[in-house]
């Protein structure tokens, strides 16, 4: 099976984002770190993952305020995964900020990232999330959706 490109970008994207959660440091220096590697943006649609990443950069505080209020059971800071984390600031920011992407492919593409990356039933947890925030930041296109 032929993986995409923007799929491509957005594993790298929450590679680069958990690389950043582990070891913080300037978003700009681990999107140099990407960029200037061809391996970890081979196939990738590099626009895309540089468009993600600026984008999930400069918006982590509100989007983890977002998505922390959204879980009931565990606390974001350190009950949930670091690779958990990733994903959902990845199609959170996803979600409220690149309205031309389907909610439903946003949704879906977090859920096979989850399924990739993180723990065996974390994709369960993830998709609960995001379906959260797609209610509240994308209400009419579901509206228009189910219709």
């Amino acid at each position: 099976m032929k993986i995409n490109r923007r799929r491509l970008a957005r594993q790298a994207a929450v590679q680069a984002l958990y690389q950043w959660q582990m070891n913080p440091g300037y978003c700009t220096e681990i999107e140099l770190q990407f960029t200037s590697d061809p391996e970890r943006l081979q196939g990738a649609d590099v626009a895309f993952f540089k468009s993600l990443w600026q984008g999930v950069c400069a918006a982590i505080p509100g989007l983890d305020l977002a998505i922390a209020q959204e879980i009931q059971d565990r606390r974001w800071v350190d009950e949930v995964s670091e690779v958990e984390r990733a994903i959902l600031r990845l199609a959170a920011y996803e979600l409220r900020d690149h309205p031309q992407t389907p909610y439903r492919v946003v949704i879906n593409e977090a859920i096979e990232l989850g399924k990739d990356f993180g723990a065996e039933q974390g994709h369960r947890f993830v998709n609960a999330v995001l379906d959260k925030l797609a209610q509240k930041w994308r209400a009419t296109e579901i509206l228009q959706a189910t219709r």
